[in-house]
């Protein structure tokens, strides 16, 4: 079991609160916690607590010297009922904003005016090519929509001058890999900006994770293309980020090598909140500390709320950061030139 104590992730990010706000979505997705062929009772975030949480937020962001970033997850975040309400009352108290979907809504002329207006960045889910991402999805002729779609969205950004960034993330898979390139070279099309990847995880579907999960002959090919792959879609104009730390890490996976965190540093910079409003350093144990938006009243406790986390996870680690598979942890959203700076 190898042992860090310090993460990847640079200290110069803006401090960014993910707020996963409903487990509800629209696609079926055989690796996803959120199909919604699955019968579960689902959850949505309390609007006033959201609401007075982007507040409290503000008043962070003004009283100190930082930047705070509003993310919003799902599900399907776009669906929920009072997505613009928020947005709106964000964009208005000054929050950088982020959104992360599937980009089943973006035919909306309407949501599309709404991110160039108020939003930083937005970040695509597509994890194939053509009918393989449909299928995956249980979304039919979903990716020939995504090919109009976000190229509006990119020449509507530039034509009213947003500091939008479009950013598609990938779930690499053993059937999918093969395809990354080829991926990569779509989005460079479509005029996506960034592009991440995750390896696929097993937490939530492990039926799924088994016939599907990298091994380490696939990373050694994923290890093989990158450097190559960068340097193509640099040429471009566009940034393949996770660096070599990030990529260790899932070689480190495919092994089943685990990493304990005895120190997690990534509230520091980071807080993810969940639809039921619990708040921890990442979504693995989002209601381990017993810590909700509603124990959080002022602004002092706000700023105090990083710190407290983060002694808290020291004295008394969960169970997953024996075995932290948090992207937060690691080099995901860093260039190999940030890493060698």
């Amino acid at each position: 079991m190898k042992n860090y104590t310090q993460p990847f992730q640079s200290t110069d990010t803006p401090f960014v609160v993910l707020w996963r706000v409903m487990d509800t979505c629209n696609l079926a997705c055989p690796f996803c916690a959120y199909d919604k062929r699955l019968a579960f009772p689902r959850s949505v975030a309390s609007t006033m607590e959201v609401s007075r949480m982007i507040s409290l937020l503000a008043e962070l962001q003004n009283t100190g010297d930082l930047n705070v970033m509003l993310s919003w997850l799902g599900g399907e975040p776009t669906l929920w009922a009072d997505f613009d309400t928020m947005s709106d009352q964000a964009a208005a108290l000054g929050l950088t904003q982020s959104l992360t979907t599937n980009g089943t809504t973006l035919g909306s002329s309407t949501l599309r005016t709404r991110l160039v207006q108020h939003f930083e960045e937005v970040t695509l889910s597509v994890d194939a090519i053509g009918t393989r991402h449909e299928d995956l999805r249980g979304w039919k002729g979903g990716f020939s929509k995504l090919e109009r779609w976000v190229p509006e969205l990119v020449a509507q950004a530039a034509q009213k001058n947003s500091p939008l960034r479009v950013r598609a993330n990938v779930v690499l898979m053993r059937h999918t890999l093969p395809e990354f390139e080829g991926l990569c070279d779509r989005f460079a099309d479509w005029g996506v900006s960034q592009i991440t990847f995750n390896q696929l995880g097993g937490r939530d579907r492990p039926e799924f994770f088994l016939e599907n999960r990298l091994n380490i002959d696939d990373v050694v090919t994923l290890k093989r293309l990158l450097p190559s792959l960068r340097l193509c879609l640099r040429e471009r104009g566009v940034e393949l980020l996770g660096g070599d730390p990030y990529v260790g890490r899932i070689a480190d996976s495919a092994e089943d090598v685990a990493l304990r965190i005895d120190d997690c540093q990534v509230a520091r910079n980071f807080l993810f909140i969940d639809e039921k409003s619990s708040i921890a350093p990442c979504a693995f144990v989002d209601d381990y500390f017993g810590v909700t938006t509603c124990d959080i009243q002022t602004v002092t406790q706000l700023a105090a709320l990083p710190e407290r986390l983060c002694v808290a996870q020291n004295l008394c680690p969960a169970d997953a950061c024996k075995n932290c598979m948090s992207t937060q942890q690691f080099s995901k959203f860093t260039t190999q030139n940030d890493l060698r700076s």
